[in-house]
């Protein structure tokens, strides 16, 4: 995993790096909260441990400052203060998981890969669903959820509907179209995909260019969806 270590004691950097790497792991180190705050703000991490005890901005703040952003990647706090309500204010700021120095390394070891697991777990969900404005398609279980109802859709008006939306802004040819569904050994003169549009169009409420789909005249569609 890419690991971001905030922490400014350089004993315990030194300890965690180390460690870290040895595990396999590549670790960034960062020495106070504005260097680590700007880190994790630009480059992608798997976890950031981040001490709460920081000059210039302390790791809570750094925590809440990340999440006000909508910075979404798990944060494990360090801190050598074990009272409850430092804790609690740590996880209510944002944080996945808290730490009290001094800390066995397999603990932390631990505790990184299970907040890691867990990040890829929400990512590969996330994947699943594609979300514009009111309209959510959920690829998992082949739902559709448009401006407050739910849509039912045959298999291949779903697919459909989830290309246009993986394809949204761009121009798709009808032979694309064909060639996507149904395969590439269908008929090329066959006006499936037209008849499939209108039905997809009618089931949403999608006007012939008012609504989400728009005809290309002589080529194809576009998708462009209306998020107000």
């Amino acid at each position: 995993m890419n690991l971001l270590v905030v922490e400014d004691d350089e004993r315990v950097r030194r300890f965690v790096r180390r460690g870290l790497q040895a595990e396999g792991h590549t670790v960034t180190l960062a020495r106070d909260g504005p260097d680590g705050f700007e880190r994790a703000r630009h480059e992608d991490y798997d976890v950031v441990i981040l001490d709460v005890m920081l000059p210039g901005i302390d790791g809570n703040q750094v925590c809440s400052r990340l999440r006000s952003e909508r910075r979404a990647m798990p944060i494990m706090m360090l801190t050598a203060l074990d009272q409850t309500d430092q804790k609690v204010s740590a996880l209510r700021g944002g944080a996945d998981d808290y730490l009290t120095k001094p800390f066995d390394f397999d603990e932390l070891l631990a505790r990184i890969e299970a907040l890691g697991r867990r990040s890829k777990k929400l990512a590969r969900q996330d994947s699943e669903i594609i979300q514009l404005g009111s309209l959510s398609i959920d690829k998992a279980s082949m739902t559709v959820h448009y401006e407050g109802r739910d849509i039912e859709l045959t298999a291949k008006e779903f697919g459909l509907l989830e290309l246009f939306a993986e394809s949204r802004g761009r121009v798709l040819s009808r032979t694309r179209i064909l060639n996507k569904i149904w395969g590439y050994d269908s008929d090329p003169l066959t006006n499936i995909v037209d008849v499939y549009v209108r039905r997809l169009r009618g089931k949403m409420d999608w006007g012939p260019q008012t609504g989400w789909i728009r005809t290309v005249r002589s080529y194809g569609y576009k998708m462009q969806p209306m998020l107000d």
